[in-house]
């Protein structure tokens, strides 16, 4: 976060000094194609010559429904895990420098690695049953249903790089097209199930179980279920890719 903030500093201390251009040397953009998918962005891109320039930008995502969900069962592999009522949300800081081949600042196409810094919020339900043990000889009591809800954070660290085009529609008004790109990193993280009353001991035999089968190739999980906690350990290499982004921003 540090060096988030030390890049905004400078962003601001050479817009004070900066010489003047058509529009301006500051942009502040949203991205259109985010915002029709509840993912919202905000960037702000300083000019620091002819040919370069650099930004940082925020994204954050209220919690919802899991996008996406057929493509992540393809990775998250138990039928135990009720996706249907995962809740996931996330937020980013992403610096990047832009290299501008066109002849005029901040305007053309353009090549921009970037690094990212970002949190994913999850809630994630997982069902189970157990069998108790039955205090007379000879019965046998019906299994008993439970449900585990595990909160937590993944924080992700990757870098990147992406290609687009920019162009000056008018004096103040800019359109950003993000055409392809991608990024890679590492993450961890850790989701935590806290039961109302401590679990019986058989419960929490069957629901160490049920997080034992859980396959998430190539992230690497670590269950750990006591009678006051259940506790998934994840890490694992991080990968996303970027483009296909409509922006718009006003130039000053």
């Amino acid at each position: 976060m540090k060096k988030y903030l030390a890049i905004l500093f400078i962003l601001i201390y050479q817009q004070a000094s900066s010489q003047s251009l058509i529009g301006g040397n500051n942009i502040i953009k949203t991205n259109l194609s985010g915002d029709a998918i509840h993912n919202y962005n905000i960037t702000f891109e300083r000019s620091i010559s002819r040919f370069m320039s650099i930004s940082l930008s925020y994204r954050t995502m209220p919690k919802s429904s899991l996008p996406l969900q057929a493509i992540v069962k393809q990775f998250i592999n138990n039928p135990a895990i009720d996706f249907d009522n995962i809740q996931v949300g996330n937020n980013a800081l992403t610096a990047e420098a832009r290299f501008y081949l066109g002849f005029s600042k901040m305007a053309g196409f353009y090549v921009a690695p970037y690094t990212r810094s970002a949190t994913i919020d999850l809630t994630v339900p997982v069902h189970y049953t157990y069998q108790p043990t039955s205090p007379l000889p000879g019965i046998v009591l019906p299994p008993i249903p439970m449900q585990a809800q595990l909160d937590g954070t993944i924080r992700s660290n990757s870098y990147g790089a992406y290609v687009g085009m920019q162009f000056q529609l008018l004096t103040k008004l800019v359109l950003d097209l993000w055409m392809i790109g991608g990024h890679y990193g590492q993450s961890n993280g850790k989701l935590q199930f806290t039961p109302p009353t401590p679990l019986p001991t058989l419960a929490v035999t069957a629901l160490q179980k049920t997080l034992d089968e859980t396959k998430a190739n190539p992230f690497t999980l670590k269950s750990t279920v006591t009678t006051n906690s259940a506790v998934i350990d994840t890490e694992g290499p991080w990968a996303g890719i970027r483009g296909l982004g409509i922006t718009v921003g006003l130039r000053f």
